[in-house]
């Protein structure tokens, strides 16, 4: 894998915020905590995470990426929801009550694996969002509201190799990409497409063994930038 690191309190005023690097790749992750609830949960007495996903300008190659406007593009558009289902599966929504904790995602610089950056970064500023509900409610702070432990990391095959998280270089040339988001030891998703061929059971499976291997040491990385155990 590539060095990964999350820098907490990368911006000042979220109730969480971290800078995700996953090599070359460097996301920002802001975790911003309100009361402003989807219609469908309005006096349900259950909370929301949700998540926002763009590209900022100059973060890839080959000319100027434009922002996003009030439409954003179906690639951004399919990750955000990726982020937001990762996440809403680490937090009990009925503990969290009515409120809505949105997790916004800009990716700085783009070298492959942006998503994965994205939904590893976003748990760490979520946990940091959850001391701020905490003491807001008076309870024992973030662990009150989290069912686990969310990361994510891309696996493919590369010239007939397995590659874990992989770079720009990888992801281009790779016969086989897939993503794996985990909640601890659960599934929370794979997305794995054979994008110059065909894969086997077997393959699949080393894929998944090698994703494990990875968000085991993410979540390791995640762990420490927390200060938890």
């Amino acid at each position: 894998m590539r060095p990964v690191s999350f820098e907490r309190d990368y911006i000042i005023h979220p109730a969480g915020s971290c800078l995700a690097a996953f090599g070359d790749t460097k996301v920002i992750c802001t975790a911003t905590v309100s009361t402003d609830l989807p219609p469908f949960l309005k006096n349900s007495g259950k909370g929301w995470v949700t998540a926002e996903y763009a590209m900022l300008p100059g973060s890839t190659g080959g000319g100027r990426k434009r922002r996003d406007g009030a439409k954003k593009d179906g690639r951004s558009t399919e990750i955000q929801r990726l982020v937001g289902r990762g996440l809403r599966a680490a937090v009990d929504m009925d503990k969290l009550g009515e409120v809505a904790i949105t997790i916004d995602c800009d990716v700085l610089q783009a070298d492959g694996g942006t998503r994965t950056a994205a939904i590893s970064g976003g748990w760490v500023a979520l946990y940091d969002a959850l001391r701020v509900v905490a003491k807001d409610q008076g309870t024992s702070g973030p662990e009150h509201y989290l069912l686990g432990q969310v990361a994510a990391v891309s696996v493919g095959i590369v010239k007939g190799e397995i590659v874990c998280d992989l770079d720009y270089a990888h992801d281009s040339t790779a016969d086989v990409d897939m993503n794996v988001v985990k909640r601890d030891d659960a599934l929370v998703e794979v997305q794995g497409t054979g994008e110059e061929g065909v894969f086997s059971r077997d393959q699949l499976n080393a894929l998944l063994d090698s994703a494990d291997a990875g968000i085991a040491t993410i979540q390791q990385v995640q762990r420490e930038a927390l200060g938890i155990g």
